[in-house]
């Protein structure tokens, strides 16, 4: 392959991995049956006049299957740390020792599961149809670059052969999280 389409191959294999290492993050704070400190990642407390990531002002850890334990480093910000959890909206009630915090994971109901797994299956379908379009601009792209000369109609048909073998790694890689996050949804 010659510089300008290896150049547009590695710009779109770039954005992919970009797009299913997005889906990994979010993939993450989605709740399964088990706790995890992934679900307190987008969680923004008040903190000396500024909006910090929870997990700057406290330590998140699991005791056990189905809790977390959230220890500020600072004991003046438990009630900040407790409201900014509870203003999160994750069906979670912090429970206080005067020290840290509690949260006791419930059990999902099978509908409540369910759910889940569409949700999930939502958003793995929505990151398909940004590798599509990642794949159809790297085309274009290719196109363009043809047609005004730069390169030549070979190159061009390697290029798309190279991002189409790269959008089917990529997806293959989100059908893999797809079948492991609904997996650990519906154990639990």
């Amino acid at each position: 392959m010659d510089p300008v389409s290896n150049q547009i191959v590695e710009s779109v294999k770039a954005k992919m991995d970009k797009s299913v290492q997005h889906l990994a993050d979010q993939l993450r704070t989605i709740r399964t049956g088990r706790a995890s400190p992934a679900l307190l990642e987008g969680v923004r407390v008040e903190c000396y006049g500024s909006m910090t990531p929870l997990n700057q002002v406290a330590n998140i850890s699991v005791p056990e299957a189905r809790q977390l334990l959230v220890k500020p480093y600072d004991a003046s910000l438990l009630k900040e740390v407790d409201r900014a959890i509870q203003g999160a909206n994750l069906g979670l009630t912090p429970m206080s020792d005067g020290k840290q915090l509690r949260l006791q994971m419930p059990p999902l109901s099978e509908e409540q599961r369910k759910k889940l797994v569409a949700k999930v299956k939502d958003i793995c379908e929505a990151t398909r149809v940004a590798l599509r379009n990642e794949r159809r601009d790297g085309n274009k792209a290719a196109d363009t670059a043809a047609k005004d000369g730069k390169i030549t109609d070979d190159f061009k048909t390697e290029a798309h052969d190279t991002i189409q073998e790269e959008l089917k790694r990529s997806e293959a890689r989100i059908d893999d999280l797809l079948k492991k996050k609904t997996a650990e949804i519906m154990e639990g």
